[in-house]
């Protein structure tokens, strides 16, 4: 049997898409940071032109092809989503190794088995978006990631989105003025209030990343005393809480047995206001236990493509 000493994890976000090389023992030998192959904001063509460029680039750094890969995992955002994109997508990534040694997910996975060691247990993913995903005794389940327009509760844009609304509704009189009006005004250098429409919806309208990233505006608002913005940071932890509980169900994991509850994603791991008022929640209930992220979604993503290449040995394939 031919040996292949390298496995590469793809973890795809809202923001970038980050690769991840390691050799059989673990070890990081390459890493590689693309663009958002976010397809439902960049396109099908582009997502692959910047999955292209990651395998381009961690081949580049180790001197190998792809064929070099024992096994490569891409946990993609949105992937399980759309019939009628995922097979495209997935022989696309089929074209860009040049063999089938792979296997093509969604990037809830990547957080999962980074944060858990791909061990039974839940992660919730709060970053741009927000989903929650576990596994039980070889059984797999997602729960939200329903997407920023009716879902993504908890996550970046969520947070982007209710600051913004109470923007609105301070700028005409329906809540009163706090703090965060007047950093809304000052970091999207509004002349008007309404010009808000136009900086969000207009010509130059700004994309789902853009958006998210001004959930940090609440945070900022929250951490300089504005109570309006830390209930919208206490509401984003309830949501993602009710991910956890939510899951547990859905797995099926027996009465009285803790379940082992990480996450990932900048929302939980860089935004203590919310990760402490989750924590408190998850605490709160008894049935889970707290368990501090081991590894990044990105080593996680190698991690499960080594896991995914002794499964295949164990089968009896090449």
């Amino acid at each position: 049997m031919i040996v292949r000493p390298y496995f590469l994890g793809v973890d795809g976000g809202g923001t970038k898409t980050e690769f991840v090389c390691i050799d059989a023992v673990g070890s990081v030998v390459a890493r590689a940071v693309t663009g958002t192959t976010y397809h439902l904001e960049v396109g099908l063509d582009e997502a692959v032109i910047r999955l292209e460029q990651g395998i381009a680039a961690i081949c580049a750094e180790l001197g190998i092809t792809p064929a070099g890969f024992g096994y490569v995992f891409f946990g993609l955002p949105a992937y399980g989503e759309d019939s009628a994109i995922d097979p495209q997508l997935n022989a696309a990534c089929g074209r860009l190794l040049g063999h089938d040694r792979y296997v093509s997910g969604n990037d809830m996975v990547c957080g999962w088995a980074g944060s858990l060691g791909a061990e039974d247990g839940i992660n919730i993913v709060a970053g741009t978006g927000s989903i929650g995903y576990g596994e039980y005794q070889g059984r797999g389940a997602r729960i939200g990631g329903w997407g920023e327009i009716f879902g993504d509760e908890g996550s970046a844009y969520w947070i982007a989105i209710q600051g913004l609304a109470l923007f609105s509704r301070m700028s005409d009189g329906r809540a009163p003025k706090s703090l965060l009006h007047g950093i809304i005004i000052d970091a999207l250098a509004l002349r008007e209030d309404l010009d808000l429409c136009q900086r969000i919806m207009g010509p130059t309208a700004m994309g789902r990343g853009q958006i998210a990233a001004l959930a940090g505006l609440v945070s900022r608002a929250a951490a300089e005393g504005d109570d309006a913005a830390h209930d919208i940071l206490r509401s984003a932890a309830r949501e993602l809480a009710a991910l956890a509980i939510g899951l547990r169900a859905v797995l099926r994991f027996p009465d009285g047995v803790r379940v082992p509850l990480s996450w990932s994603g900048g929302v939980l791991s860089k935004e203590p206001l919310v990760r402490d008022a989750f924590a408190a929640q998850i605490e709160g209930t008894g049935i889970f236990e707290l368990i501090e992220p081991r590894h990044a979604p990105g080593y996680g993503a190698a991690l499960y493509a080594r896991k995914l290449a002794s499964i295949r040995n164990n089968t009896g394939r090449s």
